[in-house]
């Protein structure tokens, strides 16, 4: 009998140490970050798929079209859950704010420690979804879009880059770090496939471009 209960005990340790180096192995790192886009090779099979035609109008546009920042949990929005899964060591009062953390900006490269300097971007903006196709969806498709936690389509970045940044597509504007310029590229593509978005000519071959040098 003694074998017996020392055998199970053995395995029972291993069965801890097991679990133990799983969490190591799992355990989130200090920087977090959106959702991982597509690779490169998928990114420009689905560019290749996507609509070229010219920017549509903005005439109806308003970002009250696009109900964002709605509660995901709690007291918390979908801003602070951004602010949170971004930052590291991010701490939330019992409203769910980020009173104090560290943010690495990926577009410039800036670090931030104030979440007061940092917005949440939208990767594909709203006025440029608007153009490309999202007029003609219903307000629960456009809210669902703007708060799109799943999709590599929400980012925390410095605010004045984001604000730079505005509704301009990839043949407009691209992030001044190019080490990033890759992956914002993919998680373009990603964006507007998942939601069968257009893209005009400048913005594809700007998106080709990109692509091609991953």
């Amino acid at each position: 009998m003694s074998g017996i209960y020392a055998r199970r005990i053995a395995v029972l340790a291993a069965s801890a140490a097991l679990a133990a180096t799983t969490g190591l192995l799992t355990a989130p790192t200090a920087q977090a970050a959106m959702p991982t886009p597509v690779s490169a090779s998928t990114a420009r099979s689905y560019l290749s798929q996507l609509t070229v035609s010219a920017e549509g109008s903005s005439s109806g546009y308003s970002r009250d079209k696009f109900p964002h920042w709605i509660t995901q949990s709690g007291a918390c929005n979908t801003r602070e859950v951004v602010l949170k899964r971004d930052g590291s060591g991010v701490v939330q009062d019992s409203a769910c704010a980020a009173t104090s953390g560290s943010w690495y900006s990926q577009y410039d490269g800036a670090t931030w420690t104030a979440a007061s300097d940092l917005d949440i971007d939208h990767m594909v903006p709203l006025a440029e979804a608007w153009r490309s196709g999202a007029s003609g969806w219903t307000n629960t498709q456009r809210q669902s879009f703007a708060n799109d936690l799943t999709r590599p389509q929400l980012i925390a970045v410095t605010d004045n880059v984001n604000q730079s940044k505005s509704d301009q597509d990839p043949g407009e504007w691209l992030p001044s770090r190019t080490a990033y310029r890759c992956t914002y590229a993919r998680a373009w593509v990603h964006v507007k496939h998942h939601y069968g978005l257009s893209v005009d000519s400048t913005e594809k071959s700007a998106l080709q471009t990109v692509l091609n040098g991953c």
